[in-house]
């Protein structure tokens, strides 16, 4: 460089800076991924992508109902009569069909029992976007949001890369599923305050990610009394809204608040949401802010200019999410293939002797391995899942990348590949777990055998072995230990 300048000159200290988050083993796992990829047919040696959050499993049904409504596209003739109208449209606002049809959906996925008003809702470019407009809007530089733990890697970066937000987390515990409690969250809020934080607001997603569960109502509700009486924002990612496949029903944070706190202060209530997860939709791009207050819902539509959602994008969805017969199939259809496709990878699982939290939503299992590690440190942790991606070749998410503070839980992504490579997923894990247990069985085997002394035999240098059933026979017979036993 000219001068002798270095990037950190050239470059914004953002810019520059490590703050995306990708100095993490959850990304460090996708890079081991993309320089060997499997394939079926082309490479099965290859690494087995475990740690995309991607649903694969109903897309055909998408498929089949685009080719089934071809006006839902302006490039085919069917549809070309809008291409003017959608190729020339930029209202910040988005297509008012769109956020009709995105309302309405929102309230079919939580059965009907809450209603969105179109006018609140805000595109973004992903929940990624989602995240960053709301973080832009609730929270100045060095203010804190607060996370109950395990948690979502790129919140790092979703969250604070542009704002300067910090993460600080409340802990939560595998003794009682990770459930997050009043005395977790009220211990983050005063350790934080202590510290001379000032706390904004508290993130959670609901359904988890990593741990696959849905937040009961109780604790919905002492989330919201908590913001109110904290005057702190309460943010809800509710981006696998659609992914439930098991009891309990998916309970919203809009319900709750309609139903269960009357005297909320829904100022301080916001929805981030996508059709990423439950459509696997990712490439579209599709983020929603939905907030209950005035001033961010006018502020993160100024936002939507950086990031809005293609008007081509917008019109096809907007069709196909109001065919509201369609959707109640596809929710349903796919809520029946995660459903058996996360009780297969458990019962796999199950072979070898190996858990998971028990799960009820999301792409995931969030799988126990803490008995396979040589002990309970993070270290450890990532010494195995080392071993994981580079020799048994599955990408799968280390729990310290979730700021999990308990070493040995992995998330492993299972709706993201058919049920072929699936199998062969199971099996490698299989037979990695089955080599563990069989060198540990080993090593158990060889510690209680008696142990041998070699001795020199009078007069030469050839050993003779004799057998020692006590350290205390390793002692000389004059040893003080010896005569004071």
């Amino acid at each position: 460089m000219a001068g002798g300048s270095s990037a950190e000159q050239l470059l914004s200290r953002i810019a520059s800076g490590d703050g995306h988050g990708e100095n993490s083993s959850y990304f460090d796992g996708w890079k081991a991924y993309d320089m060997d990829p499997f394939d079926l047919r082309h490479n099965r040696d290859g690494v087995i992508q475990m740690g995309l959050a991607e649903n694969q499993l109903s897309l055909d049904l998408i498929e089949q109902w685009s080719m089934e409504h071809p006006e839902a596209s302006i490039c085919t003739a069917q549809g070309a009569s809008q291409f003017r109208r959608i190729a020339n449209f930029q209202d910040y606002h988005g297509l008012p069909e769109f956020r009709e049809a995105m309302a309405k959906f929102m309230g079919q996925v939580r059965a009907g029992k809450v209603t969105f008003d179109p006018d609140r809702v805000v595109m973004c470019g992903g929940a990624t976007g989602a995240q960053d407009t709301l973080a832009f809007c609730l929270a100045d530089p060095g203010d804190a949001y607060l996370v109950p733990t395990p948690y979502y890697p790129a919140f790092d970066r979703d969250c604070c890369w542009r704002s300067g937000v910090k993460l600080l987390p409340i802990e939560c515990h595998s003794s009682n599923n990770f459930t997050l409690t009043r005395e977790a969250l009220v211990s983050a809020y005063d350790g934080a305050r202590r510290q001379g934080v000032r706390v904004k607001g508290v993130l959670i997603t609901n359904p988890s990610n990593p741990l696959g569960t849905t937040m009961d109502r109780a604790t919905l509700a002492m989330l919201a009394r908590f913001a109110t009486e904290h005057r702190v924002h309460l943010i809800c990612d509710e981006i696998y809204a659609g992914s439930v496949f098991a009891k309990p029903d998916f309970v919203s944070i809009a319900e709750v608040i309609e139903r269960d706190v009357p005297g909320c202060n829904r100022d301080l209530i916001h929805i981030a949401y996508s059709l990423s997860k439950d459509f696997g939709l990712p490439g579209f791009r599709v983020g929603i802010v939905y907030s209950y207050n005035d001033d961010v819902v006018a502020c993160a539509r100024k936002m939507s200019s950086f990031g809005l959602v293609s008007s081509q994008t917008q019109h096809f969805l907007a069709k196909m999410l109001s065919d509201a017969e369609f959707m109640a199939r596809f929710l349903a259809e796919s809520a029946r293939r995660l459903a058996a496709r996360h009780d297969r990878f458990v019962a796999g699982l199950r072979e070898v002797g190996i858990a998971c939290l028990p799960g009820n939503a999301g792409l995931f299992s969030w799988m126990d391995l803490r008995g396979m590690l040589r002990d309970k440190t993070h270290d450890a942790e990532l010494e195995l899942w080392r071993v994981i991606v580079h020799k048994v070749k599955l990408n799968v998410s280390p729990g310290t990348s979730f700021h999990c503070n308990e070493p040995g839980w992995f998330r492993v992504c299972h709706a993201n590949m058919d049920d072929e490579t699936m199998e062969v997923a199971l099996d490698r894990i299989r037979r990695f777990v089955r080599q563990h247990q069989h060198k540990a069985k080993a090593e158990r085997w060889a510690a209680t055998r008696p142990m041998r002394l070699s001795l020199p035999r009078r007069g030469g240098a050839t050993a003779s072995h004799l057998p020692i059933s006590s350290p205390m026979a390793l002692l000389s017979p004059q040893s003080p230990m010896v005569h004071a036993s």
